[in-house]
């Protein structure tokens, strides 16, 4: 194959974003085959089934299955473009961990002919597309590549940032715009091709380094504001003021526009991400560095808050409503929610605590074995509880009237009920 045209495309890491993006390419006619090292993802896509919550995915996947567009497997196969989207955790010193793309590297090298595009979509820092080049080039000797800067390249090397939102994946992958970094100008131009095939949002091409530094931007930014916002929510619980009401206030202001706090940052790329500027250059990103320690101190604040007020109790029973890192999905990915809970029931061995997540049907391996914390209904956990805690703002937690939380210690970590009522009040 030539690698002009994108025949077959092949999509290591069928996760949050590798499974979204294969089944989009396969819906416009492109015979996509997923990778994945798990053994039980490579046998539900191929039952076109999924093992996580995403609107309108499972549909997707199905239907592509069904036409023989979309199939997995545990390695690669010859195509004509490769797309790397797996995970780039955070090692135990902060600093990425970049052994899943070196190692999905590795197992595409036997499969290149010349002519392929090798597109890098995981969050990574500057330098790692081109990384990626080099890798592929040690051991690949008998094929050019672009880093070299020999006058040509038999395989294109670019990096293409995913830039949507859980819940929202399967539209926005479609609407959003989309920056393709290349190493070198002919690498970006031959991986904008491939995101034209489904791409309706503006394609701009740059190079891979600006590119990869354009997504950490993209989240510190969003990080930092976060960080504002809570670091906002501790002044006004020391002044005794109402943090939401004082945001409300402040943005009236036509050139303000505060975020609203939270009980932490989760998931994958906004507590994570950050991190990679602060270890690429760590005397330059102070603010960044800053912002990132005010939210992962964000959940101990509220462990200690609602440890104060269950010391006025025997044996305390606490309501943890809500799991995920968000609002009405079942992504637990760096949840500051499963946190908070794990702490509580360190520091709290005599509570009971009875946690409502409706997006799962068992508790995370952090929460499994603790002999005080039980997943239940969120009625069951309210109607029993001394002290509540929202701590995820589901649209199913609004069904809680506010007559039932009467008589308890409410902690409100995201301003949901209050926000509700003030919302109903001004309908009405």
């Amino acid at each position: 194959m030539s690698g002009v045209t994108q025949e077959r495309v092949c999509v290591l890491g069928l996760g949050y974003i590798g499974l979204p993006t294969a089944v989009v390419l396969s819906t416009r006619g492109v015979d996509v085959i997923g990778v994945d090292v798990n053994a039980d993802v490579v046998a539900s896509v191929n039952r076109g089934e999924v093992l996580f919550v995403e609107p309108d995915l499972a549909v997707a996947v199905s239907g592509a299955v069904a036409m023989g567009r979309l199939s997995a497997r545990s390695e690669p196969v010859p195509a004509d473009a490769f797309i790397i989207a797996v995970p780039t955790p955070l090692t135990s010193a902060a600093k990425p961990d970049l052994s899943y793309v070196e190692a999905a590297t590795q197992s595409i090298a036997t499969q290149l002919r010349g002519g392929e595009v090798v597109i890098l979509e995981s969050t990574s820092p500057p330098g790692t597309t081109e990384q990626v080049s080099r890798w592929l080039a040690q051991l690949r000797p008998d094929l050019r590549f672009p880093h070299e800067g020999k006058g040509g390249t038999d395989v294109f090397v670019a990096h293409c940032p995913e830039r949507v939102i859980p819940g929202r994946t399967m539209i926005e992958i479609l609407t959003n715009n989309r920056v393709v970094g290349g190493v070198g100008p002919a690498c970006a131009e031959r991986a904008a091709g491939l995101y034209r095939i489904f791409c309706q949002g503006d394609i701009v091409l740059t190079d891979a380094a600006s590119a990869e530094m354009a997504k950490l931007v993209e989240n510190s930014y969003r990080d930092v504001n976060i960080a504002f916002a809570n670091e906002l929510s501790a002044i006004c619980d020391h002044l005794r003021l109402d943090v939401w009401e004082v945001i409300q206030l402040a943005n009236l202001h036509p050139r303000v526009n505060i975020l609203e706090p939270g009980p932490g940052v989760g998931g994958h790329c906004i507590a994570v991400d950050p991190w990679f500027l602060v270890a690429a250059t760590p005397n330059e990103s102070r603010l960044i560095r800053m912002a990132r320690e005010v939210n992962d101190f964000k959940p101990e604040r509220i462990v200690a808050q609602v440890a104060t007020s269950a010391s006025r109790f025997r044996e305390p029973i606490i309501a943890c409503l809500g799991l995920s890192y968000k609002a009405n999905i079942d992504d637990l990915r760096e949840s500051p929610a499963v946190t908070i809970v794990a702490e509580l029931s360190r520091r709290l061995p005599e509570a009971s605590l009875l946690v409502a997540e409706p997006h799962v049907d068992d508790l995370p391996a952090p929460l499994r074995d603790l002999a005080n914390v039980r997943l239940v209904s969120a009625g069951e956990a309210v109607d029993t509880a001394d002290i509540v805690v929202l701590l995820v703002d589901h649209d199913q937690f609004d069904a809680v009237k506010r007559v039932r939380l009467d008589g308890r210690v409410v902690f409100d970590t995201r301003g949901f009920w209050r926000n509700r009522i003030r919302s109903r009040s001004a309908g009405a």
